[in-house]
Formats: structure tokens, C-alpha cells, sequence
């Protein structure tokens, strides 16, 4: 058993957070997008109702206080970078750098707040690129970190699979995939559906946040804290070959 690694071989597996406690994950796989919630469809007609609602408003305040209640449907696009700007890699549509080109191609309109990792290392080449990109726009923000802030305040998100993204649900606020993820079921997905519709979706994008967030961690992840917990753990581990 693994702790967010790869398994190296078939009677490995990997354990790992659902972007946060106590929430989990045993899989087969270290990559989000094959776990077992993003192939499984979401079914917005089998949400239960008052206890989705009740989940998502504790949740809302346990991690962001005050900050959901106060979002508002802003003037700008919030786009969260991770890291490997040149990089297009496999499970992207294109690169970090060409995504914000794609959003400025489709986005005419409105401004974009792009924010650098605070963890990751960009080079000085990174950085020149995209301090040329937006010197070139005149669209641009360039900032670090403040996800909070910028999630209360922006019209939507855009990015290629920030966890930035999943929060950004606990806002209410729409968002745009360019890759792969776990979390992709209520967001409008360039590698499904192309930018072009993906952008032209997300202005009237309204799914059922509460609904989604109660399926995605109540339903589909283990929950550490919860009386089920040992039966969810004996799921995970049978559904992956491991009958305990």
C-alpha cells in the first residue's frame, strides 16, 4: 500500500486524500482521472435533497468560513497555474501557456487573474513567457497564491486540473477543465468538448454543487470520520482485488 505513489506492480495499491480531511481514496491507480468517482457518472437525479444541502453548508464554512456566503458572480476569469508551463503533457489538452491563450481567444471580454503555484518552482523562462503574454494582452493579472479571495470574487475558473477547481465549487462558480481529472462530471471540458464550447457553456453553467460535493465525498470517497469508514475501506480494497 501506497501513499499518493504509483503502485509498481499488481497487488499494489495507493491510498490517498480526496483534497481534504477526512476524506479518501484507495485505488489502483495514482492518477486521479482512472479512479472509480471519475468513471462513474453523476447522477443529479439521485441527490438527497436535505441532507445534500445540510453537507455542503458545513462544509462551506469548516473550510472557507464565511467566504462561500459572500461570493458574488464577478468581472474576471480566475485561472490557477500548477506547474510545467511549456509542458503539454498526456493527460492535458495543451499547455499551461496555450491554455491562457485559448481563454483569451475565447474570453474576449474579461480580465484574467492568473496566479503562480506558491509551491512550485517556475523557471526564468516560465515566467518571462507568460510576463510576455500578458504585457502582449493587457488582460492580464499575474499574482501568487490568494485562492480564497479570488474564488469569492471571480465569474468563473479556469484551469487544467487545480484542486483550485474543486473549491472553487464550495463558491458556486463554474468552471473549465483543459485536462484530465477526478472532479470533471459538473465542469464544462475542453478535452471532451473543445474550448470553443466549453467557453460558450460556462456562462450558463448552474449544476448542482451541494448535490455534487455530497455524491463526490459522501457517496463515492471514504470517509474517515464516519461510523461506515471500515465497511467503505473493505469496499475499496475488494473492488481492487483485495477481499479482506
Amino acid at each position: 500500500m501506497f501513499h499518493m505513489d504509483d503502485p509498481f506492480h499488481d497487488r499494489a495499491l495507493t491510498m490517498r486524500r480526496a483534497y481534504h480531511y477526512p476524506f479518501w481514496a484507495i485505488e489502483r491507480s495514482a492518477k486521479r482521472w482512472e479512479w472509480r468517482v471519475a468513471t462513474t457518472p453523476f447522477d443529479a437525479t439521485a441527490v438527497p435533497r436535505k441532507e445534500a444541502d445540510r453537507f455542503y453548508r458545513f462544509w462551506q464554512s469548516r473550510l472557507f468560513g464565511d467566504a462561500p456566503v459572500e461570493a458574488t458572480r464577478g468581472d474576471f476569469v480566475y485561472v490557477p497555474l500548477q506547474g510545467r508551463l511549456f509542458d503539454h503533457r498526456s493527460f492535458q489538452s495543451c499547455s499551461p501557456l496555450d491554455m491562457i491563450r485559448a481563454t483569451l481567444e475565447h474570453e474576449p471580454h474579461l480580465p484574467l487573474i492568473v496566479t503562480l503555484h506558491p509551491n512550485e518552482t517556475y523557471t526564468a523562462e516560465e515566467k518571462a513567457a507568460l510576463e510576455d503574454l500578458a504585457r502582449e494582452s493587457g488582460r492580464i493579472r499575474i499574482e501568487t497564491g490568494g485562492m480564497q479571495g479570488w474564488l469569492r470574487d471571480c465569474a468563473y475558473v479556469v484551469t487544467q486540473n487545480s484542486s483550485a477547481g474543486f473549491a472553487g465549487y464550495f463558491f458556486g462558480k463554474p468552471l473549465i477543465l483543459f485536462a484530465q481529472i477526478d472532479f470533471h462530471h459538473i465542469a464544462a471540458n475542453v478535452p471532451e468538448i473543445g474550448a470553443e464550447a466549453a467557453f460558450a457553456k460556462v456562462r450558463d453553467l448552474t449544476p448542482d454543487y451541494a448535490g455534487y460535493i455530497h455524491w463526490f465525498w459522501q457517496q463515492m470517497s471514504i470517509n474517515a470520520g464516519h461510523p461506515s469508514a471500515e465497511s467503505q475501506i473493505r469496499g475499496a480494497l475488494g473492488r481492487a482485488g483485495w477481499p479482506i
